[in-house]
């Protein structure tokens, strides 16, 4: 009788998994003091759920050595976006001139502090960068893609 119950109650997880169509993706990204993230490549299928969690384990100040995310549209190129960042530290160096530009994003971080986002995966495949845009993080090399497939 319980092997019946364990077996439809597995039945019925497994359908509603189908039935609530492709899975979500888990992503957790650390930065540092060194100015890299330690993920630089995500892929992902269109329309699914990312989560995207950022830990920046450095210990420097946040004025200094603070790390964020920023995920951009098609076609936005990261450097672009980090120079117009670089004036903008009154907005935690997202420029509101350029939030048309963003597709989703994890706040400006200081030391042992976390963030994270969930954001659908853009429809159309394709190549999206994704940078830190505190002052010249991104220069540096803390960006990397998300590839839509």
């Amino acid at each position: 009788m319980k092997t019946k119950f364990l077996t439809a109650l597995a039945i019925v997880a497994a359908v509603q998994l189908c039935a609530a169509g492709t899975p979500g993706k888990d992503v957790v990204i650390v930065a540092n003091d060194q100015m890299k993230f330690s993920v630089t490549h995500i892929e992902a299928r269109p329309g699914q759920t990312v989560h995207v969690t950022l830990s920046n384990e450095g210990t420097m100040p946040k004025a200094v050595m603070g790390h964020n995310w920023v995920l951009l549209k098609a076609g936005v190129e990261a450097n672009a976006y980090a120079n117009a960042a670089m004036a903008a530290a009154a907005d935690d160096y997202e420029p509101k001139a350029r939030a048309d530009q963003v597709l989703a994003s994890i706040p400006l971080l200081g030391p042992k502090k976390e963030g994270e986002v969930t954001f659908d995966a853009p429809q159309a495949p394709g190549t999206y960068y994704f940078l830190c845009s505190f002052p010249a993080h991104c220069q540096a090399g803390m960006r990397g893609e998300l590839v839509v497939k």
